[in-house]
């Protein structure tokens, strides 16, 4: 019996979040007050009652994801023992958190750059994403190199589901030839600009030299990490896909064909929300999912 330990990414937030995580013990209050006085500003006001706009802001909701699925991973104390951990996109740096290779402070202080980089590059060129539904990954890929302007294959979320990223003007060419090719959706996505794209270069050079002075241990266990799928555990390596990881794309799907393939027999979704769990039941319906839970 092998269990991983899942962490979601940017879309799981909901306000509220975190409020019974505060309320918990001492513990779990002192990590999201010292997470209040490394940001510089009351995050916690945010996530427990600010307003969905507020709360939907990329600086914003980066941090609040991070905070919960750390905070609650350390809450659950002895019983968190992951043979495999795995995070999509902001969601690795949870995990890396959660399974000892960074520490709370560093992985916060990371996760509130790598926020603001994000932000900052998509102020420079007004950009978007869209989730591709129906369509094998190879067609989505085809199409998107025909297309004369920017535009990628993003997030490889399941079977039958691709997020497309790039320039307005490329998502928009692609969305139309997608369409006409067969997928049963092509679906503009809310967010800020196009995450997991080669528009996202200058926030992979700020962020670089940030992750390469950041102390990195090796994890208690593998994580499967987004560029590569593929389990690490070498500090090194662990840098160089984390830097990667903002231009390139997350590779779920195969992540979690990894893991299933290296003995996995349950997922357990560590964070707000429960869209991992509904990915990985798309890759394998009969394996066991569940999300992670504490109680006072």
């Amino acid at each position: 019996m092998k269990t991983a330990y899942v962490f979601p990414g940017q879309g799981a937030q909901f306000v509220g979040m975190g409020q019974d995580l505060y309320n918990l013990n001492e513990e779990t209050k002192a990590l999201f007050e010292k997470a209040n006085d490394i940001l510089g500003f009351r995050i916690t006001d945010i996530m427990f009652s600010g307003t969905d706009e507020e709360l939907k802001q990329t600086n914003v909701t980066q941090p609040a994801i991070f905070l919960h699925s750390v905070i609650l991973a350390k809450a659950l104390g002895d019983s968190f023992q992951p043979d495999m951990v795995a995070g999509h996109s902001l969601g690795e740096f949870s995990a890396l958190v959660a399974a000892g290779a960074l520490s709370f402070e560093d992985g916060l202080k990371l996760v509130s750059q790598r926020a603001n980089a994000m932000q900052k590059a998509c102020e420079l060129q007004p950009s978007t994403m869209a989730a591709i539904l129906g369509l094998e990954d190879a067609v989505v890929e085809e199409i998107c190199a025909k297309v004369d302007e920017v535009v990628v294959a993003a997030n490889y979320n399941c079977p039958g589901q691709l997020v497309i990223s790039g320039s307005i003007e490329g998502v928009d060419k692609a969305c139309a030839l997608l369409t006409e090719a067969g997928a049963k959706r092509a679906l503009k996505l809310n967010v800020g600009g196009a995450f997991h794209s080669p528009l996202m270069e200058s926030a992979k050079v700020e962020l670089q030299a940030a992750i390469e002075a950041t102390d990195i241990l090796s994890p208690r266990c593998p994580i499967y990490q987004n560029i590569d799928a593929k389990p690490q555990t070498e500090p090194a390596i662990i840098k160089q896909n984390l830097i990667a990881q903002l231009t390139g794309a997350v590779r779920w799907t195969q992540t979690v064909q990894n893991i299933l393939a290296d003995g996995a027999t349950a997922f357990v979704e560590v964070g707000p929300g429960n869209v991992l769990q509904g990915l990985v039941k798309k890759v394998d319906r009969q394996v066991q999912t569940s999300a992670a839970s504490v109680t006072a």
